[in-house]
């Protein structure tokens, strides 16, 4: 293998010519044109300035300790909705890797036969596929995706280090997901929880507007709010406003329908449950019907409620409503039964959780 640099351009070629042994270690983005063919060209260092909130490090001590001791490449799944910190953990993971002397190699465009350029590389580098379900489409009339499956695998040129980000897992490939073989990792990125939006907005309110941290906290009890909306709901705190006042000011509306495990809880401790119900609690007002069922999973009771009752309950992690608040529908059911049943203590909504995973981070 030859590296050929012209200008700020670096190319592959198996020709004799003055070249360099191997890449720098800096940071490329794949490109290719009719004239020139592929070619990398140099990107600015990646680097993560801002703090850093939950295990990040830790998962990318590990990421690069594997690849260290791997005798083969190595894949990393990053996958989540936007803004929960997918590309900060990427960004933190490549500047880590470019410290330890890997070079890093950025592809953002679906050029066909890239993956041949990649296999040439034949030096221990990090390449990484932003965005990768967007950029590499996997369909019945066109699978971007199954063309670099070899590339993954490992089996041609030298060992590397394959990143890949995507906000849908559905977007992947079948021979992607739950195949080790190719993509060792796989962390899922969940939004963050009431412990995780205190330590952030701690750190970037000024003090004298922390009574707002609490109604944040509520809010996204019902509502998942990422990264991207605490930051603009800290600058709009930090201004003078009031949460109250910022929340209708922001762009930040929630459009679609979240997804929740919902539990009737009883005086006698017995529980019931409905789960992956799909709601907008963003929504105030009005009233919502859910039907319960026992641990045996048969329907149990119908239970009404007005949605401006729901409050976040920061002990319980969940939104609740009080059981004296509830309305009750037990007529298929016989008299002892509904007596029985007849002490609620409260109802609660808690988030559901994503698709297992590895690791969540």
């Amino acid at each position: 293998m030859r590296v050929i640099r012209i200008g700020e351009r670096y190319s592959i070629s198996t020709d004799e010519v003055e070249t360099y042994d191997l890449l720098p270690v800096k940071t490329y983005v794949v490109m290719y044109n009719d004239k020139d063919g592929f070619y990398l060209t140099e990107h600015t260092n990646i680097e993560v300035c801002e703090k850093i909130y939950g295990v990040h490090e830790s998962k990318v001590k590990k990421v690069l300790h594997a690849f260290e001791v791997f005798q083969r490449s190595l894949g990393t799944i990053l996958s989540g909705d936007k803004g929960i910190g997918k590309s900060v953990f990427a960004k933190l993971l490549c500047q880590k890797a470019l410290e330890k002397g890997y070079p890093v190699l950025i592809v953002d465009e679906a050029y066909k036969g890239m993956a041949r350029f990649i296999e040439k590389i034949e030096q221990e580098c990090v390449v990484l596929f932003d965005e990768f379900d967007k950029t590499f489409k996997s369909n019945k009339e066109n699978d971007e995706q199954a063309k670099l499956l070899s590339l993954f695998d490992g089996t041609a040129g030298g060992k590397k280090m394959y990143i890949v980000t995507c906000n849908e897992l559905r977007g992947l490939n079948d021979y992607i997901v739950n195949r080790p073989g190719r993509f060792h990792y796989h962390f899922r990125f969940e939004y963050p929880v009431a412990e995780a939006i205190r330590e952030y907005l701690e750190d970037k309110l000024e003090k004298q507007f922390y009574g707002e941290i609490d109604k944040v906290i509520e809010f996204a009890g019902r509502i998942n709010l990422n990264y991207d909306c605490l930051r603009a709901i800290t600058f709009e705190l930090n201004q003078g406003s009031t949460f109250a006042e910022a929340i209708t000011e922001l762009n930040i509306l929630n459009v679609d329908l979240e997804e929740y495990d919902v539990y009737l809880y009883f005086e006698n401790g017995e529980v019931f449950h409905r789960y992956n119900y799909r709601a907008n609690l963003y929504e105030e007002s009005g009233y919502d019907w859910i039907s319960m069922q026992t641990k045996q999973g048969s329907s149990a009771v119908d239970v009404k409620f007005e949605k401006h009752h729901l409050h976040y309950d920061m002990e319980k992690g969940a939104v609740v409503i009080p059981g004296d608040l509830l309305l009750l529908d037990y007529d298929d059911y016989e008299d002892d039964i509904k007596k029985e049943k007849s002490a609620v203590k409260y109802l609660a909504f808690v988030k559901s959780k994503r698709n297992p995973v590895h690791y969540i981070v």
